[in-house]
C-alpha cells in the first residue's frame, strides 16, 4: 500500500438485506480508522429480487444476471457517494472490498457451492478502483465452508493477551467468535443459527414492518418453553462447528412449518418473544459449550440496537460475562462487517491469507477474492 493510497472501502450487505453499507478505511497506522460511513436504502423492488433469489423460483439465471447487473451499478453509486462525502478522491483508494449479496449458499455435501452476486466488473469500472469480489469460494475449494469469514478479522482487531473474549454479530444470522487470550489457542468462529432473519420476517407478515424496533413487540409477549424447545430441536444447533448457515435453511417457510406442527394457539407476540429467546439462547448455549472460560462478550450488527434481545443475552449468558458493544473498542456495531471488507481487500492485495481453517473447516489457509483491476 503506497502512502498515496491508505485507504480502502469496504462494502456489505448481509442476510437481512435492510441496506447496503460502505465504509472508508485508514489502514495507514496499526488499527484500522473509520473514516466515513453511507447506508444506501435498497429500491424495494431491488430487495424483493434478491429474496425471491434465496429461495427455488422460475427463470432463475435471467433474474440473477438482472439483479447482479443492478446491485454492481447501486454498489458502485454507494462508493462514488461515500467518496464525495468524505472529500476522498478515488486515486486515493487502493481497493474496494465488495462482499455481494448471498443468494444461496450451501456448503454441505459433494458439490458445495456459495454464490454472492454484484457484479465487481461494473463497479471497478465505473469507480476507477481496483474492486476485489467473490471471497467465500476459494475458502470452499479449499474444503472450507466459505463462512464464517470475518473470525479472522475479529482476531487481527479485537483479540485481547489479557482477556478471555467473544464476539457475536447478530445480523440475518448470528456469528460468533471466541478470541482465548492465550495466543496458542485457536480462534474458533461459526454461525449459531438465525439472528434477527426470523423476527424481521415476522414483523413483516404481522405488522407490515422491517423490524421490531428495540423488541417492543416482542417485550410484550410471552415466550412460550413448547415452542422454543421446538425451534432449538433443529439438528443445526446441536451440530458441531465448524458450521455455517443461512436464509436457504432459517426463513419464513422454516418458521410456518414449525408453527403448523406445534399446533398450539399461539398469539403474534408470544411468537416475536419466542423468536427472540430463540436468537438469545443459541448464542448463549455454544457460548457456555464451546468457550466456558468467556469474560466478556462483544455484540455487534444490528441486533446490537435491539435493547430487548440485549437483556435476553444478559438473561442467557454464563455467570460474570460482561456484555459490551464494539464502540468500546472503536468501531462502532454497524460498522464491523463493512470495515471486515475493506480489510479483506487489504489482505488479498497484499497476497496474505485471510480464512481461518480452524474456523471454516478449509485445509489450508488461502488468499481470498477475485481482484479486479481499475
Amino acid at each position: 500500500m503506497s502512502a498515496a493510497q491508505p485507504y480502502y472501502i469496504g462494502l456489505m450487505s448481509g442476510t437481512s438485506l435492510d441496506a447496503l453499507d460502505a465504509a472508508l478505511v485508514d489502514f495507514s497506522d496499526k488499527a484500522p480508522r473509520l473514516v466515513a460511513t453511507s447506508t444506501t436504502d435498497w429500491p424495494a423492488s431491488l430487495k424483493h429480487q434478491l429474496l425471491s433469489l434465496c429461495s427455488p423460483g422460475e427463470n432463475e439465471i435471467a433474474r440473477m444476471g438482472t439483479a447482479d447487473h443492478l446491485l454492481g451499478k447501486l454498489s458502485a453509486q454507494a462508493c462514488q457517494n461515500l467518496l464525495v462525502q468524505a472529500g476522498i478522491s478515488a486515486n486515493q483508494v487502493a481497493a474496494i472490498g465488495s462482499h455481494g449479496q448471498t443468494i444461496r449458499h450451501q456448503p454441505a455435501g459433494n458439490t458445495p457451492y456459495t454464490v454472492q452476486i454484484g457484479d465487481p466488473n461494473l463497479i471497478a469500472q465505473s469507480t476507477g478502483i481496483t474492486t476485489i469480489a467473490d471471497f467465500r469460494r476459494r475458502d470452499m475449494a479449499a474444503g472450507g465452508q466459505g463462512a464464517p469469514l470475518a473470525p479472522a478479522f475479529h482476531a487481527a482487531v479485537f483479540q485481547s493477551n489479557t482477556k478471555n473474549r467473544a464476539l457475536v454479530n447478530i445480523g440475518g444470522m448470528s456469528n460468533l467468535t471466541l478470541l482465548s487470550a492465550d495466543s496458542t489457542q485457536s480462534i474458533t468462529g461459526f454461525d449459531t443459527g438465525p439472528g434477527n432473519v426470523l423476527i424481521d420476517c415476522w414483523c413483516q407478515q404481522h405488522l407490515g414492518k422491517s423490524f421490531d424496533s428495540n423488541g417492543k413487540w416482542a417485550r410484550s409477549g410471552t415466550v412460550i418453553p413448547q415452542l422454543l424447545q421446538q425451534l432449538l430441536s433443529d439438528s443445526y444447533f446441536s451440530s458441531p462447528p465448524p458450521k455455517s448457515t443461512g436464509r436457504e435453511r432459517f426463513n419464513q417457510a422454516w418458521l410456518n412449518q414449525q408453527l403448523k406442527e406445534n399446533q398450539l394457539s399461539i398469539s403474534t407476540e408470544d411468537v416475536a418473544a419466542t423468536l427472540i429467546e430463540l436468537t438469545a439462547q443459541s448464542i448463549c448455549n455454544d457460548l457456555r459449550q464451546y468457550f466456558p472460560d468467556c469474560e466478556e462478550l462483544l455484540v455487534c450488527g444490528g441486533g446490537a440496537h435491539n435493547t430487548y434481545l440485549l437483556e435476553r443475552i444478559a438473561n442467557s449468558a454464563p455467570a460474570g460475562v460482561v456484555i459490551d458493544s464494539t464502540e468500546k473498542l472503536g468501531i462502532a456495531p454497524d460498522w464491523v462487517e463493512a470495515v471486515a471488507f475493506a480489510w479483506f481487500a487489504k489482505q488479498t492485495l497484499e497476497r496474505e491469507p485471510s480464512n481461518l481453517p480452524a474456523v471454516t473447516g478449509a485445509s489450508t489457509q488461502c488468499v481470498l477474492g477475485g481482484i479486479y483491476y481499475a
